[in-house]
């Protein structure tokens, strides 16, 4: 443990549970429904309103092998090219194998997919896949087909939920094993301000860190919370480098802040070209699926063409899909360019790279257990191994459903506490922990141009030096005026949130600046080759006490058990079997 606290009141309420899901994605919300039919008592936290997670935002579906033809191993084969070699392939293999089963149950919770003709699923293809995979709803509207059957679920299954409320950090006992979350409620309810939910179980499913960078597809609640508070906590993350810029994101201007429209890859499924301002295709050539190759590549592709041209974006050509296509197929994509004035039916559509995805995250095991005892995390903000250095494109809602299912199972079948946790009552200010100094809100906006210059599509030691130089500065100028006072943060959303972006930044830096290569969506200009022979491995980090990120390596591109620290022994601070410490003159563990 860290003993590492954000600066907050105090708890006013608690309610008790068995078990709490932070987060109300197709991960936590399927997670936490899996849970209530085993019949425990479960809690749903979510930071805005329960459909308002980053799952309504997904526009090109689900994959899974479903089509004729198509088979799990053909799944996996796309998943670990596209992973450029850091896939574990015995996640990989767990998600394809149970990817199928996953979709058809998810069917039967109430989600509608997209049909043929004939009544069967209707299958598009994406970057990467070499066959139609990718069951979508709506047209481009998958992800909000599926947040409305399962919120539906959710409500006819009559489960507590907390809509509103940012979670904070994990409770535990005097021994360490997780026995809750503390929480800040906005807004008016049954619930207000600081209080806290009891549970032996806490599954986090708080989605991506996107807002760690100026332009992103991910909507505002996208701090990194969870990833924050599982670092507090003394979890492990991984491969926290490989932030996955989507290739085609409406370009709305250079100065443009925030979230970003996405233009779907399922468009250059369907046929759309991407072009530079004279209308010549750059992709042929450069790749066997051309526009369809794997997102790294394309987005690369398309930022040297920016680079080479001088341009701020190329463009995305899908005029010879005629109106009929665009209104029946792709009618979110359309009317969103069209509000921002430009017409996809009869011109090319301005595109250029944004941050979308964090292909790592809290490192977890296949039943997403975490290396804290009763922390779990899946979707997004965990790391299973599945997506390596480059998610293949739509394996995310397909990761939080199948791992969602294994999480629950394992809650299920682990001992069962006395509803409340009795017995076991959660220390909320155990001995040695310590507050971290808060960030002022204005200092979100300074992490992430910071994070944008230093750390974004394209990298190198220097920027990411400077970029480091400027986090610490911001850590310092917060912990001097903490000392100094009067503050100039005071506890609140805004400010837990900047404090979470920052120390989020930090680890993503730091494990940045000792990965010396470029592979899948980590790039980096001064060391532009892939080097399997050194960089095959993931990178492990860690905070430590004094809030320092600590980086170590495994031996090879496959995870070593995650082996939860033991509650009992005070001394055991090791980071799980099989790591090493990186680079070789590290510090000494504390």
């Amino acid at each position: 443990m860290t003993g590492i606290r954000l600066t907050a009141p105090a708890p006013g309420w608690a309610i008790d549970a068995d078990v709490v899901v932070v987060g109300s994605g197709v991960a936590g919300l399927t997670t936490a429904l899996r849970c209530a039919a085993a019949g425990l008592a479960t809690v749903v936290v979510t930071k805005a309103r329960l459909d308002d997670g980053s799952t309504r935002w997904a526009q090109g579906g689900i994959a899974a092998a479903l089509g004729e033809g198509d088979t799990p191993e053909q799944h996996l084969d796309d998943t670990l090219v596209a992973g450029a070699g850091l896939c574990d392939e015995t996640a990989v293999r767990t998600l394809v194998t149970e990817g199928p089963d996953a979709v058809r149950r998810l069917i039967g919770t109430g989600a509608h997919f997209d049909t043929t003709d004939t009544g069967a699923i209707a299958l598009t293809r994406e970057g990467g896949h070499h066959r139609r995979r990718i069951a979508h709803a709506g047209g481009d509207a998958t992800g909000a087909e599926i947040s409305r059957a399962l919120v539906g679920a959710v409500r006819s299954a009559a489960l507590r939920t907390i809509e509103n409320a940012l979670v904070l950090d994990l409770l535990t006992d005097a021994e360490g094993r997780t026995e809750g979350v503390t929480l800040h409620v906005m807004g008016e309810g049954q619930h207000d301000g600081v209080g806290a939910v009891h549970a032996p179980a806490v599954v986090l499913a708080t989605g991506g860190m996107g807002q760690v960078f100026s332009a992103t597809t991910n909507p505002p609640v996208s701090t990194g919370d969870g990833v924050a508070l599982a670092l507090r906590a003394g979890a492990e993350v991984s491969d926290l480098e490989f932030v996955q810029f989507h290739p085609t994101v409406l370009f709305l201007g250079a100065d443009s802040e925030g979230q970003q429209p996405l233009v779907s890859e399922a468009v250059r499924g369907e046929g759309a070209h991407l072009v530079d301002a004279s209308g010549t295709r750059f992709m042929l050539g450069q790749h066997e699926l051309a526009e369809l190759a794997p997102r790294d590549i394309v987005a690369k592709a398309i930022t040297r063409q920016m680079h080479l041209r001088g341009t701020e974006h190329m463009y995305l050509d899908a005029r010879h899909f005629g109106a009929a296509m665009w209104e029946q197929r792709f009618p979110t994509i359309l009317a969103a360019c069209r509000a921002h004035g430009i017409d996809p039916v009869t011109q090319p559509v301005p595109v250029a790279p944004a941050a979308h995805y964090a292909s790592g995250g809290v490192r977890t095991d296949l039943r997403g257990r975490t290396t804290v005892p009763g922390l779990y995390a899946c979707g997004e903000v965990a790391c299973t191994g599945v997506h390596g250095a480059n998610r293949l494109a739509s394996n995310s809602l397909l990761e939080g459903l199948v791992f969602a299912e294994r999480i629950a199972a394992d809650i299920v079948a682990g001992p069962r506490a006395d509803p409340g946790t009795a017995g076991r009552a959660p220390v909320v200010n155990p001995a040695g922990t310590h507050t971290v100094p808060l960030l002022t809100a204005e200092s979100r906006t300074a992490i992430q141009r910071i994070m944008t210059r230093g750390a974004g599509v394209i990298r190198s030691a220097g920027s990411l030096a400077t970029a480091a130089e400027e986090l610490e500065a911001l850590q310092r100028a917060a912990a001097a005026a903490d000392e100094d006072g009067p503050k100039d943060a005071v506890p609140g959303v805004e400010a837990w949130e900047a404090t979470n972006l920052l120390l989020v930044s930090r680890v993503l830096v730091a494990a940045a600046r000792e990965r010396e290569e470029t592979r899948g969506c980590h790039w980096r200009e001064d060391r532009p080759d892939r080097d399997d022979a050194a960089w095959r491995r993931h990178l492990v980090v860690r905070i430590t006490p004094d809030r320092q990120p600590f980086v170590s390596s495994t031996d090879s591109a496959a995870f070593p058990p995650v082996r939860p620290r033991d509650p009992a022994d005070p001394t055991d601070t090791a980071l799980s079997a099989g790591l090493r410490n990186h680079p070789a003159d590290a510090p000494e563990e504390p």
